[in-house]
């Protein structure tokens, strides 16, 4: 799906656009789109070779990197004072804040600190970008896109860690655009559906590692059913119609409309899934669900043999 605005769009001449967590990904694939499409870019990555490869990887030459770790308030605030070095009093026009990670286990592993470490990415550490950058946004009478997940609307068995932040990252966007409405500053979600990407690599291995940690009767009442599950999302991810471009299109779309959506859903799974939310109760919705969790007579006996 291609989002172009029914009406007239401003043009990204002269308008300078920081994207967070843009080494891999989603945000990569953003940074180049924009910067193709005449922004000045300002990439935000946590290693300076990270960042030294996004730009020689940019025909154009309109991206710059940025060390930023959205994690840590020092690295957060010398981001902020090198990026109003080089807006000036123009000030920053977008701020797309796509850092994140993904916790997937299932909620009775997943321990205090891992819940922690995903709510300090996904959630404290966008909101501590967010407060730094404003005073630039604010000045540039600017724009503000987070970058959520179809997941902040519907939340599935063994992503709740990560359903979890997105919940709370939809609700803070929310209060954040009727804050910042009558400062000039508007605020718009982009929500991708499953989508594949290098995370990929990385959910798998923490969801077995918080398995591992916790007790062997609790982890064994969950194991064949999670990794059933992780085998079947990450197909899902892998056989998705949905390209990282389509999401990269409709940030732009949220960056240059005259009139910007609220929010922007990318994929027709993201898009299902919040209309039945609406539309279902809760216990149609669980139904939907329940195979997930439901032990196979194969697991069962896999059990059985292992004991």
């Amino acid at each position: 799906m291609v989002f172009t605005a029914k009406s007239r769009t401003l043009p990204p001449s002269g308008k300078t656009v920081l994207i967070t967590g843009a080494s891999t990904g989603l945000g990569r694939e953003t940074a180049l789109h924009l910067a193709e499409r005449g922004f000045r870019v300002l990439g935000a990555v946590r290693k300076t070779e990270d960042g030294d490869r996004l730009v020689a990887d940019c025909p154009s030459g309109r991206i710059e990197h940025v060390v930023l770790d959205v994690t840590d308030g020092a690295s957060i605030a010398a981001s902020a004072e090198q990026v109003a070095g080089k807006v000036g009093d123009r000030g920053l026009w977008g701020l797309v804040n796509n850092a994140g990670i993904c916790i997937s286990a299932p909620l009775e592993v997943v321990s205090t600190d891992l819940l922690r470490r995903q709510l300090e990415v996904n959630v404290v550490g966008q909101l501590a970008v967010t407060q730094a950058y404003l005073p630039l946004l604010r000045a540039a009478r600017g724009r503000l896109v987070n970058v959520t997940s179809g997941l902040g609307t519907v939340a599935i068995p063994y992503l709740g860690p990560y359903s979890a932040a997105q919940f709370a990252k939809e609700g803070m966007s929310d209060a954040l655009r009727r804050e910042l409405a009558p400062m000039g500053v508007v605020v718009s979600v982009v929500s991708p559906g499953a989508i594949w990407t290098p995370i990929w690599a990385k959910i798998a291995q923490d969801g077995q590692d918080a398995l591992s940690a916790a007790p062997a009767a609790v982890a064994d009442l969950y194991r064949a059913t999670f990794v059933r599950f992780m085998h079947l999302n990450e197909q899902t991810a892998k056989d998705s119609k949905t390209r990282p471009a389509e999401v990269a299109d409709a940030i732009r779309a949220a960056l240059t409309s005259v009139k910007p959506k609220t929010r922007y859903r990318v994929g027709s799974d993201v898009r299902r899934g919040s209309l039945l939310a609406r539309l279902l109760p809760d216990t149609a919705v669980d139904s939907m669900f329940r195979k997930i969790v439901t032990p196979l007579p194969t697991d069962q006996e896999a059990h059985r043999v292992g004991s």
